[in-house]
């Protein structure tokens, strides 16, 4: 069966028929966009179910998916096309961040005492307080306990995994605070879709790194 990658032209459609080339074209329908156009409307779809012998909704519903995620995988190229702006950084936060990146890599999952045990404790870190816990006195034996020794780099605390570092908007207006070089930019969870898209547009003026892009 055809899949969204072999679909370059009507013919490549699963079900079709020679015969469909006149039909579609005497509706005005003679590539896969206009097909598809014709297929999100309710009505135009109805007429190409009547003239098309042996197609049915099921088939034109087919079409339509198949011809929909084309388009989507199309749009989804062009955006990761567009190269992503990279931070300017020192040796030593390049060390830092090398750092940090090793030590995340061997830190240990960190469990809350007696987790196995008991299911509704769940594994969500919390800190052991017994004044019988072997946990709490580090006795090797049992599992590791969130300390000092297990954190990240000062220098780099707080950096995103990119090599920026973050700054809070909630308008266009904050955009101009912010160093390309070395900062990037997240907009605010409670902001809306119109300002979201100001605040978007006014950093791609500028060339600063929008890190939760929508």
């Amino acid at each position: 069966m055809s899949t969204k990658k072999d679909i370059n032209k009507i013919q490549d459609l699963p079900y079709y028929r020679e015969e469909y080339a006149a039909q579609l074209a005497d509706m005005g329908i003679n590539d896969l966009d206009e097909l598809l156009e014709a297929l999100k409307d309710k009505d135009r779809k109805k007429v190409v179910v009547d003239e098309l012998d042996g197609v049915g909704n099921k088939i034109a519903d087919h079409w339509l998916d198949l011809l929909s995620e084309a388009e989507t995988e199309i749009v989804e190229e062009e955006d990761r096309a567009v190269p992503k702006v990279k931070p300017v950084l020192d040796d030593d936060v390049k060390a830092a961040l090398d750092l940090r990146s090793a030590k995340n890599g061997t830190r240990p999952a960190f469990k809350r005492q007696e987790w196995f045990r008991y299911q509704r404790l769940g594994e969500k870190w919390r800190k052991p307080r017994g004044i019988q816990s072997k946990m709490r006195r580090h006795l090797s034996y049992r599992p590791p306990v969130v300390s000092i020794g297990f954190r990240g780099p000062k220098m780099v605390r707080d950096y995103h995994p990119s090599g920026f570092q973050e700054v809070l908007v909630y308008n266009a207006g904050q955009v101009e605070n912010v160093d390309p070089k070395v900062q990037a930019i997240r907009i605010g969870g409670t902001v809306g879709g119109k300002k979201r898209m100001a605040i978007t547009e006014k950093a791609d003026e500028l060339g600063i790194r929008v890190l939760n892009r929508t």
